[in-house]
């Protein structure tokens, strides 16, 4: 695969990634979280393409339909909650509260990484380096969210209170179309 591609394709793959960690950000992150996050994403988008490379098509559409429509759930419950938060006017919400639960960190990174799941089947097609693809396919993940997840600290910094609501909107947004797309 030549290297223009494999870059092309890792960044519309972190795309979903780079969404949802926006809003995410939003809600306020610290540094940790960023990083925990970051490598969380880079690991799922190094592993969902060695799964699906191989378990194959019918197995990888189940888990991926059920994987997707459960991520999608979470952000939009994460996304309501932060709509509420900032509508009420209670105290912000404690730094990263949507990222406390480890299902949900886990469960977030798996329902953003389906697409590479994907891509894993088509990667048992062709004649490429797997190990060099799917390490490229995650840095550029891990690397997005954490831009991501900064860029969305730095709006939510800059626009108060408004930012957890306009976060929580985001995510709401994301989980739908997830869902609609399952």
């Amino acid at each position: 695969m030549a290297v223009l591609t494999l870059l092309i394709l890792a960044v519309a793959l972190g795309t979903d990634a780079f969404s949802m960690c926006l809003g995410l950000g939003m809600a306020g992150v610290n540094r940790r979280q960023i990083i925990i996050v970051s490598f969380t994403v880079l690991a799922f988008h190094m592993i969902m393409p060695l799964i699906g490379w191989f378990i194959g098509d019918i197995l990888g559409a189940f888990l991926g339909r059920a994987a997707s429509i459960a991520g999608a759930l979470v952000l939009v419950y994460l996304g309501i909650r932060m709509i509420y938060t900032a509508w009420k006017g209670e105290e912000e919400v404690e730094h990263g509260e949507a990222l406390v639960s480890i299902s949900s960190m886990f469960l977030l990174a798996a329902s953003v990484s389906m697409d590479a799941l994907s891509v894993g089947f088509t990667l048992g097609t062709r004649d490429v380096n797997l190990p060099i693809t799917v390490a490229v396919i995650g840095l550029v993940a891990g690397i997005m969210t954490g831009i991501a997840m900064i860029m969305g600290k730095f709006i939510g910094a800059r626009i108060g209170e408004k930012a957890v609501g306009i976060g929580g909107v985001l995510l709401v947004g994301i989980g739908v179309k997830m869902f609609l797309m399952s």
